[in-house]
């Protein structure tokens, strides 16, 4: 099979939009509207704001993951935070969901952003369990809000 990680491109719209939509049914929440999704995923090929990579396999979509761009007071520094990694469920705990985080990672890194910072559910253990199997450090010292 051929799988690969790559930067999300123009022709990816329609495929891009329908694994949001499964990453929205993940987590249980109402779908936004298709002309929203759009827009933001038209807005990070710009990549201004951030940037959109996807896992590729056989042609099709699979998965994707999203890092938006921002700064860090505490550092002085620009950031990314990776706020979407997700993919479809028999490439999860897979090579491919591997390379896509470390596509995210890298990029940061190429890019010289100070880190790469994220969350995840409380309730998502696989994902959490993922994490730590990429070495990733889980914070302790902040609690997370918001407000809709």
């Amino acid at each position: 099979m051929s799988s690969f990680v790559r930067i999300a491109e123009p022709d990816d719209l329609t495929s891009l939009t329908e694994l949001m939509y499964e990453y929205v049914d993940f987590y249980q929440n109402p779908h936004p509207p298709i002309d929203k999704i759009h827009q933001l995923i038209r807005t990070l090929f710009d990549k201004q704001f951030g940037i959109q990579f996807v896992a590729e396999e056989e042609g099709r979509l699979v998965g994707f993951a999203t890092l938006y761009f921002t700064f860090s007071s505490m550092r002085a520094d620009k950031i990314a935070v990776m706020n979407d990694l997700f993919l479809k469920e028999p490439y999860r705990d897979s090579e491919l969901e591997s390379q896509l985080y470390l596509a995210c990672e890298n990029y940061c890194k190429d890019s010289g952003y100070a880190n790469m910072t994220w969350i995840t559910s409380i309730h998502n253990k696989r994902a959490q369990s993922f994490f730590h199997k990429m070495n990733a450090i889980q914070g302790k010292d902040w609690v997370h809000f918001s407000v809709n």
